[in-house]
């Protein structure tokens, strides 16, 4: 049986993630696939090279590659293995018995809750999967399409139900996901917030924002009009 490696200490200004303790097999893998998403993450697909992954692993360079064939790969295997688990949560709360509002109101309290646990791999996921090369993109895009029918789907099926107004179901899927995403941008751990308190008063909100009981901003047809006239004085 090989020795595992002592993880070196890392530079100073380098970034560190967490649980560096040496691994064998596929818990190495599965460690190598933390800390890649980790870096991802807080320097960017870009500017991170495979030299930095190995040295915060604690493994050479070219004992890196036993274990990964490239930057690439690592980061298909970690948008792939993020989306087919948000993908089986999703759907369990799609295909229920619940009304379409509290279907939403799940979805979104699911999405916002599994982005704060698990930060690295959901913020590749919304933020890094332009980086993938054209023969892998296919298959990311795929994916993400699924996920986000989801939400149009139970939408759909909510103004269908008579529970949410008429409206363009793209743009009011595409408005939830951006609300929820955003939170990647802001949330800290030592904030005033916990997750599962975000979670809840977006989920509301998601609701309120289409539920037919509370009224538009603007009348219909009169958004426009106001956008010409300017602010109110």
């Amino acid at each position: 049986m090989r020795v595992a490696q002592r993880a070196r200490a890392p530079r100073a200004g380098k970034a560190v993630a967490p649980e560096l303790a040496p691994l064998d097999g596929e818990r190495r893998r599965e460690h190598i696939l933390r800390v890649a998403a980790h870096l991802f993450r807080t320097k960017g697909y870009k500017g991170t090279s495979m030299r930095d992954i190995a040295e915060v692993v604690g493994l050479t360079k070219s004992s890196l590659y036993h274990h990964i064939r490239g930057k690439q790969d690592l980061l298909l295997e970690i948008l792939q293995h993020t989306v087919d688990r948000a993908i089986r949560r999703l759907e369990r709360i799609a295909r229920s018995t619940l009304s379409p509002s509290e279907r939403l109101r799940l979805a979104v309290e699911n999405h916002i809750v599994h982005l704060i646990e698990d930060l690295d791999n959901v913020v590749c996921f919304i933020e890094e999967g332009k980086n993938l090369a054209p023969d892998r993109m296919r298959a990311y895009v795929q994916q993400r399409d699924r996920y986000e029918r989801f939400f149009r789907e139970i939408v759909q099926e909510g103004i269908q139900a008579g529970e949410f107004r008429l409206t363009d179901v793209r743009l009011a899927g595409w408005a939830i996901l951006g609300m929820c995403n955003w939170v990647a941008k802001w949330y800290r751990r030592d904030g005033p917030y916990t997750a599962q308190e975000i979670a809840t008063h977006f989920g509301e909100f998601a609701v309120r924002a289409l539920s037919r009981g509370y009224p538009l901003p603007w009348p219909p047809g009169q958004a426009e009009e106001a956008q010409r006239d300017g602010p109110a004085p």
